[in-house]
Order: structure tokens, then C-alpha cells, then sequence
């Protein structure tokens, strides 16, 4: 698979793998078994890139995630890039599906949480460690210090940030270099876009969550789509509502009819309109079908000519579509 350049010299696959949904957010977690087919069948593809957080679990197992990644992906561990988070915990006391997150940046809670993540992870070191969300109590060049801290003992080999904007890019950047931003991103969210200048005067990698907009993009869901089980978000998400899908119809049927136009999927049109955007972007959908992480990294194989993605950006810009779940709120 083609890869490309996050920051300075972290090299990834164009593609990578959210693993979250084997374990959060997404109903119950995945059998184990379906989850190693599935991990297994993303190194054979060529994919080398594999996101985590501390906080990808269950009820019952809060670190289920990286359990599960370090576990299946120990035998690959010198040929991949494993990438995972700190910072924050979830507010237990909150009621409802998609519980409030509490932002944690101490030096003290990160260093503590990279012991953590290392030993569920099985390795001795991280590739890629983001702060999950910023913590406003604490200053920006703490949490960045002790990262430093960490890049120096060669317990993380980079460092990023996900959710921030461009003034503590800024100030963060200062202490210690960034690789890369992780943000949500997708043609049916492009408040980021905003950050490109700076991330380009940085030489700062963006790594795309929720590329298709949380499954929406592939255009497979309509009113009769169910989300039933315990814990799974989209029950609560904006485009998915019944109200969002009427909202959605124009737009998912524009793009329909341009991935027919170009013998490929809505997802591949999706993602290969992000490719094109900038070389340093780095989408990482996630899935637990062997059948979609297939169609996800063929997406390289799609080509937008820079006409194709101005005639697509000029369309998102009129034509309607709902909000989109923006995350769970940041107490």
C-alpha cells in the first residue's frame, strides 16, 4: 500500500485502522476471533498504521482495546505503527449512552497512563501518543513537557494532539515538536480545514477520525437501519436520526452517483476526495467487516484530479445535509 509522511519522518500507510469499535461506542465488542481475522487481513493488506485509546472499552473491561491490538498485533509489532491516547476518563456518573468526558493533562496522569498503555499494548514503546482532549486547567506546555519527557526516555517515538485548535498547536509545538493532529474529519465535517496553513508551517500530519462521518458516507443506512444494542452511539447521533436521513437524501445520492462515476464505492469516493486534499492526511476508518476494511484501503487505488475534488468541494458547499455528531462533551 502507498504510505505517506506524518511530521517529520513518521511514515504510515495512506490508510489506517480505527480500533475502536471492536471494543466502544459501537454495541457490544467484537469476538476475539473476528477480531484477529479482521486485524490479520489489514497486515496482509498492507496496512501498518493501527489507532487505540486508554479509554476504548467496556463496562467490564475499561481497557478491553489495547488489550485486544496488543494481543492480536504482538507478532507484527516491528512492521506496524501503533498509535494511542491519554488524557481523559469518562464520567461514570452520567447517565445515557454517550457519557461526558473529563480532561486530565497533568504530566503525573500521563506518565502514569503510558506504563498502562505499554504493558496492555505489549510493547516497549508507542509509535504515535496523542493527549485524547485538552485539558484547559493545565497549561498547554505541561502536558507538552511531559511528552518531551517521555520522546527522551524512548517510551513514545512521537507526540500529537486530537481536538485542538490552533493556538495550543501553537504553544504546544513550542516545547516539543508535534507529528500529528488528530481531528474529526470528513466531507460532512471540514470545520478543521481551517488549520491546514498552520499545519503545513509546522510540517504537522492531520490523521483523520470519523472519516465517513461514523458509517453515514457509505451510504448503506436509511430510516429502517437499527441501533438497538447497549452502548452503541449512533442511536444518539444527529445523522442518523430519522430526521438526519431525510436531511442526508440529496447528498448521499450526489454521492452514489459520483463513486458510480468513477467504478467505486461512496466510502472509496469519500476518502479518496481526503487523499487528495493534502499528501499529509491520513484517514483511519473503522470497521469490524472483513468486506469494508477491504473496500476502506482500496481506496488508495482511487484517483481525484484536483478539477474533480474543487467540482466536489464547491457541491458540499450547497448542497444539504444534517449536522453530524460532534463527540461526546468535554466537562
Amino acid at each position: 500500500m502507498e504510505t505517506r509522511i506524518l511530521g517529520k519522518d513518521l511514515e504510515v500507510s495512506a490508510v489506517g485502522l480505527g480500533c475502536m469499535g471492536m471494543s466502544h461506542a459501537y454495541g457490544r465488542p467484537s469476538d476475539k476471533k473476528d477480531a484477529e481475522l479482521l486485524l490479520e487481513k489489514a497486515v496482509e493488506m498492507g496496512c501498518t498504521f493501527f489507532d487505540t485509546a486508554e479509554v476504548y472499552g467496556t463496562a467490564d473491561d475499561p481497557h478491553h482495546n489495547e488489550k485486544l491490538i496488543g494481543e492480536i498485533l504482538k507478532p507484527h509489532r516491528n512492521h506496524i505503527k501503533i498509535a494511542s491516547k491519554c488524557g481523559i476518563r469518562f464520567d461514570e456518573t452520567a447517565e445515557g449512552v454517550n457519557k461526558p468526558l473529563i480532561p486530565d493533562g497533568r504530566p503525573e496522569t500521563i506518565k502514569k497512563s503510558i506504563e498502562g498503555s505499554l504493558k496492555r499494548l505489549q510493547t516497549d514503546h508507542l509509535d504515535l501518543y496523542y493527549i485524547h482532549r485538552i485539558d484547559n486547567k493545565v497549561p498547554i506546555e505541561e502536558t507538552a513537557g511531559a511528552m518531551k519527557e517521555l520522546i527522551e526516555q524512548g517510551k513514545i517515538l512521537h507526540w500529537g494532539l486530537s481536538e485542538a485548535k490552533e493556538d495550543i498547536i501553537r504553544r504546544a509545538h513550542k516545547v516539543c515538536p508535534i507529528t500529528a493532529i488528530q481531528n474529526r474529519y470528513s466531507m460532512m465535517y471540514r470545520d478543521y480545514e481551517a488549520l491546514f496553513p498552520v499545519l503545513t508551517e509546522l510540517n504537522i500530519g492531520f490523521v483523520a477520525f470519523s472519516p465517513l462521518a461514523n458509517g453515514l458516507l457509505t451510504a448503506r443506512y436509511n430510516n429502517a437501519s437499527e441501533f438497538s444494542e447497549s452502548g452503541d452511539y449512533r442511536k444518539v447521533m444527529p445523522q442518523f436520526s430519522e430526521r438526519g436521513i431525510k436531511e442526508n437524501e440529496k447528498f448521499l445520492a450526489w454521492i452514489e452517483e459520483t463513486a458510480k462515476a468513477k467504478n467505486a464505492t461512496p466510502a472509496q469516493i469519500s476518502l479518496a476526495w481526503m487523499f487528495a486534499k493534502k499528501p499529509w492526511i491520513v484517514p483511519i476508518p473503522g470497521t469490524r467487516k472483513i468486506g469494508r476494511l477491504k473496500e476502506n484501503l482500496l481506496s488508495v487505488e482511487v484517483k481525484l484530479t484536483q478539477k474533480e475534488v474543487t467540482e466536489i468541494d464547491s457541491m458540499l458547499e450547497k448542497i444539504p445535509m444534517s449536522q453530524v455528531f460532534g463527540g461526546s462533551k468535554v466537562e
